[in-house]
């Protein structure tokens, strides 16, 4: 959530930045309500100055022994006044905050200007795109001998999940391991598991309600619980109404999950396959930092992310979203996308993201420097990386004329020596 001091006192400049992500604010509506709000608040001080004084009178009366009808009937009207007042004044501070919960973080002034993913600007590619001698199989092709199951997956639960088998099952098994690995050992990150299950509390913290509920599953029961659509949400919560002492930043937790998202608005969109599932894995990475530290922390997780895909040898390039397709909460992101051969194109498959305070805010969370002024934290997050689209990656890229698939060599250690999948 933005600050809302620098909402009320700026939201012309505030309405103008948010403008360049596409989303138009309405600063009349925003004013009328402030102004509503301040004049309620003025009238509330009143009736509650006036009821003071009438209950101070009518003690005094009652002491003289004077009639106190009069003055009971005059505290009770200004009482019902004040009570009517104040449920004015929480309609529209309720009306506010919704207001304020709407509006998405405001980006870094190094983000480009553009409307969509065609803005998007590409600042460094790694690796060279394998020329092949025949034409490339998709994942599902390379898939298809029983290994890669979207038929008993939509038995079991519907279109868009999959059942994996054998060798494949297993080299899903290995990626995730290799990561927490890599992130673990040689990025100093300390490993957390964290519930699949939380509370909608955990998704307005970090930014995922009300916005985005739409692609959040629900789980209802005596208590109403969420699928996590990324282990981002329990993470990031971990630090919720906290306050962490300087010396223990940053925090720098790498997390496994299941996810789970339903995908909302993109019907008809990459449903051939595993590129877009309403159940999928991750490898994610969460930072919370010093302020002046965060873009420093940003570039570091965005190299750790790239590091998978490095020792991976899989060809990729890293994207700067521009503000038309920047994440509700984000500040500044970088994409990594990977290239895929039978789509002869590169795809997401990691972002990277700064949310500088904006989740911080919704959250609590707060730090003590050391001099103990407490401030709000930056919080960070990246995919380090995408399970499943890795698991693509690899097939569509290292297959051979026959179909089989070959093991990268960093991973031949995960899967017994195994160097290719018949």
């Amino acid at each position: 959530m933005l600050d809302p001091k620098l909402v009320r006192n700026s939201i012309e400049e505030v309405a103008a930045k948010i403008k360049k992500r596409g989303v138009i604010v309405d600063v009349a509506k925003f004013k009328r309500l402030e102004e509503q709000r301040k004049t309620l608040q003025v009238e509330m001080q009143e009736l509650q100055n006036a009821r003071n004084v009438r209950s101070k009178a009518l003690g005094v009366a009652k002491a003289a022994g004077k009639d106190i009808e009069t003055e009971k009937a005059k505290l009770k009207e200004l009482s019902d006044s004040l009570k009517a007042t104040e449920e004015k004044f929480t309609k529209v501070q309720t009306e506010l905050e919704d207001f304020l919960a709407y509006l998405p973080n405001i980006t870094h002034e190094s983000v480009p200007e553009g409307k969509g993913e065609e803005d998007n600007v590409t600042i460094r590619t790694w690796g060279t795109p394998r020329q092949f001698e025949f034409e490339p199989k998709d994942h599902v092709a390379l898939g298809g001998r029983g290994l890669m199951d979207f038929e008993t997956a939509a038995k079991l639960s519907g279109s868009r999940f999959v059942v994996l088998r054998g060798p494949l099952a297993r080299l899903q098994r290995a990626l995730i391991q290799f990561m927490l690995d890599l992130h673990t050992r040689q990025h100093g990150y300390q490993e957390i598991y964290t519930p699949y299950l939380v509370n909608a509390e955990c998704l307005y913290g970090t930014g995922q309600f009300p916005k985005l509920r739409d692609d959040v599953f629900l789980v209802k029961g005596e208590t109403d619980y969420y699928l996590i659509p990324t282990s981002e949400v329990p993470v990031t919560n971990t630090v919720r109404d906290t306050i962490i002492e300087a010396s223990e930043l940053p925090i720098k937790y790498v997390c496994y999950s299941s996810c789970f998202r339903s995908e909302a608005g993109s019907y008809g969109k990459d449903i051939r396959g595993m590129l877009r599932q309403h159940q999928f894995e991750k490898v994610e990475l969460i930072q919370i930092v010093r302020p002046e530290q965060s873009y420093q922390a940003l570039e570091e997780l965005t190299k750790h992310a790239e590091t998978v895909l490095q020792k991976l040898e899989l060809p990729y390039r890293v994207v700067v979203l521009c503000t038309g397709d920047i994440g509700f909460y984000a500040a500044k992101t970088y994409d990594l996308e990977v290239w895929l051969p039978a789509q002869q194109r590169y795809r997401e498959i990691s972002s990277c993201s700064n949310t500088e305070n904006f989740q911080a805010r919704r959250l609590k969370a707060r730090w003590r420097d050391e001099n103990g002024k407490i401030d709000l934290v930056h919080t960070l997050n990246g995919s380090g990386i995408a399970v499943g689209r890795t698991l693509i990656a690899i097939m569509e890229n290292y297959q051979d004329e026959l179909g089989r698939i070959h093991i990268p060599k960093n991973l031949q250690p995960y899967m017994d020596g195994l160097k290719v999948i018949e």
